[in-house]
């Protein structure tokens, strides 16, 4: 089966530290994600992306695979159905490089299978989490990127 691959750049008045916290903590990821990124973020161990709405439900499961802090951070992704089938993983990456006075944040989303769920969910849903994300860090509000339920498409 061909694999496809999203990658989404964008740049954010903030600081490396302040990007990398956002990217990891999970009270961080709640406000402009809606939901909890949890782990000890230590290569090899489980990370879960849990609805932060009080209940816990995990979305999203994977495993650290690379955690270089505060450069480069690679993950693998899978629907909890899918955990003990890496065949059917994806993987996301996030690189944090300092421009000046801004942080380039990319996020690439690969070994995904073309034309699958998961593919649809990711283009929509990552441009919708980061564009949240960027507007935290800069103006201290998440966008309310899932008001719109018909559209509604989080990378979980």
């Amino acid at each position: 089966m061909a694999k496809s691959k999203f990658v989404y750049v964008t740049y954010i008045a903030t600081t490396v530290d302040r990007l990398w916290q956002a990217l990891l903590d999970a009270e961080f990821t709640r406000q402009y994600w809606g939901q909890d990124n949890v782990s000890d973020w230590k290569p090899g161990s489980r990370w879960e992306h849990r609805r932060g709405d009080g209940t816990g439900t995990v979305l999203i499961v994977g495993k650290v695979v690379e955690n270089d802090r505060p450069r480069r951070l690679v993950v693998t992704w899978a629907d909890p159905a899918d955990a003990a089938n890496t065949a059917v993983h994806s993987r996301v990456t996030f690189e944090v490089e300092p421009i000046n006075k801004m942080v380039r944040l990319t996020v690439t989303h690969d070994e995904l299978p073309s034309e699958s769920d998961m593919m649809r969910k990711i283009s929509n849903g990552w441009p919708r989490v980061l564009s949240s994300l960027k507007s935290l860090l800069e103006t201290g509000k998440p966008l309310d990127t899932w008001a719109n339920q018909s559209m509604s498409c989080s990378p979980a």
